[in-house]
Order: structure tokens, then sequence, then C-alpha cells
């Protein structure tokens, strides 16, 4: 395990240290959200710029042609070869709610796995909310949503059970969104396929940060959003992957015109087209695309599995010092222990976790403003975003969760939830 008494020197020998100076950083502050929103790639504002004078401003109507139309293509092109998927499996466009919507909607109405929607009490709530009006809309059984004994991890026993006992469509997220709890996913995908089942994963927390490999892991469909641990910006669209056997058998029930086979035929009857842009619907956000470009070509170029590598090495320095400094102040690990069970994400709580989280944000004279973000309800998660976070800064976290702990310099912040950060 690393040792963070010398963090000066593990940043100087980091081999992704380079990447660090692609991004915008703001003096002062500690940035350990990458897990909710990753930070602006310098070549992306750059990109968005020329965009909105040349391509926006000068180029109008033409640039659909010249720069556009393709770009939707292009970058899908490249998720692909981020996730292991086949060029043509995987489209860019809508958000993560409307792909998931979207896919799940196509298969209950396609009809080979039993009516029947579950999920499990770890999966992140919009997730809950797109199943729940989809069984109001088919009128199928309710939503099964399996509970653990804890929020921390699954218990895979009890999950698989649930599958064989109720199949169907079954959505999980490939990685937690308060524990950072990591999936077995090809165990669950073939314990899914041997039940008449099919698991839609989500990978928004995880795309970026641990290597996924959608065809060895034997993934039929899955989805998720661009801007955490991908930098691809506020809002960015999000990838959807179906596996190609599913494309003549799936319909997007959104039959708009970039869907169509032929869509500037303007043709008056619908006609899917044959691959997976029967998928697209509307125009695509074509400032988002642009802005999510540099992302992945920053991520390709640095590989997913040293970035995963260093994501592991960061964490268990993190967790080490936790356990060896702020344990004893009363924190605790909300996190699985073992890597393997574990994303990119620490996520830590105590009795006064909100206002902890309010003096990091606020910062002192003594130490930066140090940006966590706050789960209900009482989890503080800190994103180790491997393409920009030191280990110097790892170190400094310590250092401001045990003062502000020792010193009691929460106590001058409300105990109360005010607002969402």
């Amino acid at each position: 395990m690393i040792d963070l008494s010398n963090a000066k020197l593990l940043d100087k020998k980091d081999v992704l240290s380079k990447f660090h100076s692609l991004f915008y950083h703001k003096k002062n502050e500690i940035y350990f959200d990458g897990n909710s929103l990753g930070k602006l790639p310098l070549k992306a504002q750059k990109t968005i710029e020329e965009a909105v004078q040349k391509q926006w401003g000068e180029g109008l109507i033409r640039s659909w042609n010249q720069y556009w139309l393709s770009l939707s293509s292009r970058i899908s092109d490249k998720y692909s070869e981020l996730l292991g998927a086949e060029k043509g499996e995987i489209i860019i466009g809508e958000s993560t709610s409307v792909s998931l919507y979207q896919v799940t909607y196509a298969l209950l109405k396609e009809g080979s796995f039993p009516k029947h929607l579950s999920t499990d009490i770890l999966n992140f709530p919009t997730d809950l909310y797109v199943l729940e009006g989809l069984e109001k809309s088919f009128g199928i059984p309710s939503l099964k949503i399996i509970s653990y004994k804890n929020e921390v991890e699954a218990e895979i026993e009890i999950l698989k059970a649930s599958i064989k006992n109720n199949p169907g469509i079954i959505c999980l997220s490939l990685v937690s969104y308060k524990s950072a709890y990591l999936y077995p996913m090809k165990q669950l995908n073939r314990w899914a396929s041997k039940h008449h089942s099919i698991i839609v994963w989500d990978l928004s927390h995880a795309v970026g940060a641990v290597a996924i490999d959608l065809k060895e892991t034997e993934t039929m469909i899955a989805l998720g959003c661009t801007y955490k641990y991908m930098n691809g910006g506020p809002g960015a669209p999000a990838f959807l992957y179906i596996n190609e056997e599913w494309h003549s058998k799936l319909l997007n029930p959104i039959q708009g015109w970039f869907g169509h086979q032929r869509p500037f035929d303007f043709s008056k009857k619908y006609e899917a087209a044959k691959s997976i842009k029967r998928f697209a619907s509307g125009t695509p956000a074509i400032l988002s695309l642009l802005g999510m470009e540099a992302g992945i070509d920053i991520t390709l170029e640095a590989g997913i599995k040293l970035l995963q590598e260093k994501s592991i090495q960061q964490s268990e320095a993190f967790i080490k010092e936790i356990i060896q400094q702020l344990v004893p102040l009363g924190f605790s690990i909300e996190s699985p222990l073992d890597h393997c069970k574990r994303g990119s994400h620490v996520t830590i709580s105590h009795y006064a976790s909100w206002q902890i989280c309010q003096a990091l944000i606020a910062g002192n004279d003594e130490h930066p403003k140090i940006i966590p973000d706050f789960r209900p309800p009482h989890f503080i998660r800190f994103g180790i975003t491997p393409l920009y976070t030191r280990f110097e800064e790892i170190k400094t976290v310590i250092q401001v969760l045990k003062e502000i702990v020792e010193r009691k310099l929460y106590l001058n912040f409300p105990l109360e939830k005010l607002e969402v950060t």
C-alpha cells in the first residue's frame, strides 16, 4: 500500500502526471467532486469557442455538412473503443434518463423477457423514477426494489435469488453512487441470461475510472453519462450501448427524424434506421457534443487500465489514512475496503457530516477550499479522478479533515442542510 508521507515524490513519479496540465484548475481549491462533474479540459474550451465563432457564427447552416452531421458517430466510435464494443454498437445523444427509458421500453415492448422490472436499493434514484414510470405505463406488477442489510454493498446471493425468482429486466448501476460498490458484472450477466433475464447497466459512476469490456463481460445493454470521470461538461450527452444482435429487435419509442433510415428524405412515414441509429430522436445538441470530445480523447490517450491502476493506488492510500487518522475521531468508511469491489470514489460519514462538508468547502486562511459532495443522510464522497487528482491533494484532505474535527471548526456552520451540493 502506498505511503503518503512523501506525496510530492509520488506525484513526480506518476506516469499520468502530464495530463494534469490539460485541465483548468482554480487557484487555492482542491477538487474532489469529479465523480459528479469532471473538470474542464482546456481543449474543450477552445473547441467550443471556435465552434461558436466560426462554425455557428460564420458557417451557419453549412456547418451541418462540414462539421456536425458526422460528430455523434465519431464520438460514439471513440466510446466503443474505450468500452470494448464494436463500432456501431454505441450511440451518443440523449440524457442517461432518456436512454434508460428508451431501451427499457423497447425491451418491454419486444417481449423476449417476462414483463417484470426490478432494481436494488443501491441504484441511483432517477433510474428508479424511470422504472416506476414504465411500470405505470405498461400496467405491470410493482417494481421490485431489492434490499440489503446496508447501503455499502450488494449481497450478491440475495440479488441472484431475486433474479431467479423474478425473471425479467433488471437495472443496476455498475458502481453505486453512494458507496462506490462495484458489481461483478460478468457473473451477473451470465446469471441473468441463465434465468431468462437481462440486465440494463448504468455505467455513469464507472466509465472513465473503471476498466470496462462490454464484450468480455457479455453485456447486452448499457448506458451512462459522460460528465463525471469523462469530463464531458455539464449536461453532456449520454451514451447507449446495445449489442448488435438486438439492433433489429428493439424499436425506439421516441420516433424522431434522426432515427429515420433516411432522415433527409423528409418522408411522411417513419422507417426506423437499420442500425443503432434508430435510437436517435431529435436534432443532436452540437455544442455539448463538441465539448465532450476532448474528454474521451484524453481518456483514450491516458489508457483506462493505467487510470484504474492509479485510482486504486490513490483510494487505497486515502483509506489507509482515514483508518489511521480519522476513524479515531468518529469517522466511518462507507465504501467497500476491497478495491475489487470499489469504484473510484471513497465515501465516509460522521455525525457532523453536513457541517464538516461545509467547513471543507469554505476553507480558511490556513488551508485551501476542498470540494467534495454530500449525499443524505450523512455521506461525504471524495472522487478520485486519476487524470488530475494528485497524491499531495489526498494528503492535504486528510490533514484538513483532522483539523476540522479536532478544533471543532465544523461548529461554525449550521447543523441543518439548507441546499443541495
